[in-house]
């Protein structure tokens, strides 16, 4: 809920909201959901976004965002069959 939340911070919207094919949104998604795991797990986070995005390759954005999509298929699926 964190990473959800920071993102409203950051970008004003809801992660609901997240436009198709926007990359800075995914990426600034993605950082706020590396901030919020680094939170969780007591580990130190202290990249800015602007520094967390210029670490960033479009490779390592794209896998990422391919293993999210990959990760919510089939979710419906389950409750539907309830």
């Amino acid at each position: 809920m964190g990473a959800a939340l920071r993102f409203k911070k950051e970008t004003g919207k809801e992660v609901t909201e997240l436009q198709e094919g926007s990359f800075s949104e995914l990426c600034v998604y993605l950082y706020c959901c590396v901030a919020s795991a680094s939170s969780a797990d007591k580990v130190p986070f202290e990249m800015s976004l602007m520094d967390f995005a210029d670490a960033l390759s479009p490779e390592d954005m794209t896998a990422w965002a391919k293993q999210m999509q990959g990760d919510n298929v089939g979710h419906g699926d389950a409750e539907k069959k309830s």
